[in-house]
């Protein structure tokens, strides 16, 4: 292992990509310790760490911590995800940006830049909404309130905001793995130290008393076997076989060989979650300061982290950003005239519109597979913090679930870091970097992580 280690080093323009990534990440934690000017930062994070369990928490989470201390990055990447939602959305339905996205390279920066603009216009309203949120909030978290600070947190976190989507383009484009996906994933891995402590003081102080010690070794078996699963299924993969005929090119004899179309059962990877996240936060955000609204009060609590609305929505979302995201990646009716250039065909199925419609029929039952499980392991948390809260619903109902456990209806109070989307995206991001990593080295002729992953072996010459 070691020496495949080394072999990342070994390679020049590896190494140097390697290195940039870490030092823009280096970069990032380095700013998520600059305060914002005007906040009472202490009595905040005291706020957060009592509503730990809550939505706020859970925001939190994406940010890495940077919320509750409200640092100039405590936006994180929310307004840049929420804003290419919203511009790939805008693709379908919107038919002069349809026909930009299919002008290859010109088009798709076009909408980038355009994807720019949208994030600092959703910063500029996620901040005012912070500020006059925490200024109504009567907790004292403001030194000076007025339009002076509001204009002041409008400014810097659209600032940190504008400055975190340009780091995660840098890496991007000239490090090693998906900038953003690699920004969410530091900022969780920091909190993970603060996952074993919390973890640790529960077992000291006999938190749950005589079931303190079973509860603990069913949490890390949950947590080995959650990790096994997300492993199983990222690597999960349905195989069309595929059929290529043989044909002859002057003297040669071509094709005529079997190989295979492989479909990821989860093709869209954490995205459909961080996407279906980021479009329940913003509504959430904006409307903070609405929760004491006679008008607007009732939905703000039923929209709440946990609540039975919450949970249908984001299970919705889930499903449709996994179908909406394989759609955008994979085109089956390009890969159907793909093959039938080149003579291949599935058997048993005739080439063109048929074999198009048969892979866009298996791609949407292992999709439905994929989305299902990503929203098993997303609820995974919310059911151990906050507990499943469907005696909230009204009428008899809701009556009838009072009747569970408390510890069913309101939770644990678990730190969420070992379970559910944290780990979601900590595992997946760190296998989509690892296969980048590894496409590197075999490309140079070097042996890869994994044991099926070997070198690239020339051909052998006998004397």
């Amino acid at each position: 292992m070691f020496e495949k280690l080394a072999n990342i080093f070994r390679i020049p323009d590896l190494r140097r990509r390697i290195l940039f990534t870490l030092a823009l990440l280096a970069v990032y934690r380095f700013g998520g310790h600059i305060p914002t000017p005007g906040i009472n930062a202490d009595r905040l994070q005291q706020f957060f760490e009592q509503n730990r369990g809550t939505f706020l928490g859970f925001v939190d989470l994406f940010s890495g911590g940077q919320l509750k201390r409200m640092t100039i990055f405590a936006l994180g990447i929310m307004p840049y995800i929420t804003a290419s939602i919203i511009l790939q959305l805008l693709t379908v339905v919107y038919e002069p940006l349809a026909k930009l996205q299919k002008e290859g390279e010109l088009g798709r920066k076009k909408i980038t830049q355009w994807t720019r603009y949208l994030t600092v216009v959703l910063s500029s309203i996620q901040s005012f909404g912070i500020a006059i949120g925490l200024e109504k909030s009567g907790g004292d978290f403001v030194v000076n309130p007025g339009w002076g600070f509001r204009l002041m947190t409008m400014l810097t976190l659209t600032t940190g905001s504008a400055f975190i989507m340009w780091l995660g383009e840098q890496i991007t484009e000239r490090g090693v793995g998906n900038g953003m996906s690699l920004l969410i994933f530091a900022g969780i891995v920091v909190g993970l130290p603060r996952g074993v402590a919390d973890l640790y003081d529960k077992v000291r102080t006999d938190a749950w008393g005589a079931f303190t010690a079973p509860a603990m070794l069913i949490l890390i078996a949950l947590m080995i076997v959650v990790v096994a699963f997300i492993v199983y299924v990222e690597r999960s993969e349905r195989r069309i076989p595929v059929q290529y005929a043989k044909r002859v090119v002057g003297r040669k004899v071509m094709g005529g060989q079997s190989t295979h179309l492989p479909l990821r059962v989860n093709a869209g990877g954490v995205m459909p979650v961080i996407f279906a996240s980021s479009i329940l936060t913003l509504p959430q955000t904006i409307g903070y300061p609405l929760r004491e609204n006679r008008y607007f009060g009732g939905l703000m609590h039923a929209l709440g982290w946990g609540e039975p609305l919450y949970t249908l929505l984001y299970a919705v979302g889930i499903i449709f950003f996994a179908y909406f995201y394989v759609s955008i990646v994979f085109n089956p009716n390009e890969v159907a005239d793909n093959m039938r250039k080149y003579g291949g065909f599935i058997p048993g199925i005739r080439p063109g519109k048929r074999t198009s419609d048969y892979i866009n029929e298996v791609l949407t039952r292992i999709t439905l597979v994929g989305a299902l499980y990503l929203i098993i392991i997303s609820f995974i948390p919310e059911w151990m913090i906050a507990g499943i809260h469907l005696n909230h619903l009204p009428g008899a109902v809701g009556a009838w679930f009072e009747r569970l456990p408390a510890w069913v209806t309101n939770g644990l109070g678990v730190n969420f870091y070992f379970g559910g989307t944290s780990l979601l995206i900590v595992v997946g991001v760190a296998m989509d970097t690892v296969t980048q990593i590894e496409a590197q080295l075999i490309m140079r002729h070097y042996d890869g992580f994994t044991p099926r992953s070997g070198r690239i072996r020339g051909r052998r010459t006998w004397s």
